[in-house]
């Protein structure tokens, strides 16, 4: 059964532009490895910058497979030089009983 994940990037400084960039590849890269699903992710901005996204891995296992696969690993690699990974609980309007975001088309 899928599992679906939020995922929070906050861009380094000066790199906002590279991280969409990045963004726009994640998911096709994820889908060649048969690791994610068809169905369309949720990206979005928070006021700080952070952007988020939420998708759907195929499984639990799929998660697994993915830090072992070398397309990924480099994929994660270019993520890394651009932005750092944070927990959607450390982005101000995860904190309220309703988060409102501005979206984004990767």
């Amino acid at each position: 059964m899928g599992r679906f994940v939020i995922a929070a990037y906050r861009p380094k400084p000066g790199h906002e532009d590279a991280l969409l960039r990045e963004l726009r590849d994640h998911l096709p890269v994820l889908r060649r490895e048969g690791l994610v699903t068809d169905r369309p992710p949720y990206v979005m901005r928070a006021k700080d910058g952070t952007v988020l996204e939420v998708f759907e891995w195929v499984s639990s296992e799929a998660i697994e497979r993915a830090h072992g696969n070398p397309a990924v690993l480099e994929m994660w690699a270019r993520f890394e030089a651009v932005c750092e990974y944070v927990a959607p609980a450390e982005v101000e309007e995860a904190r309220g009983p309703f988060s409102e975001f501005a979206a984004l088309v990767p």
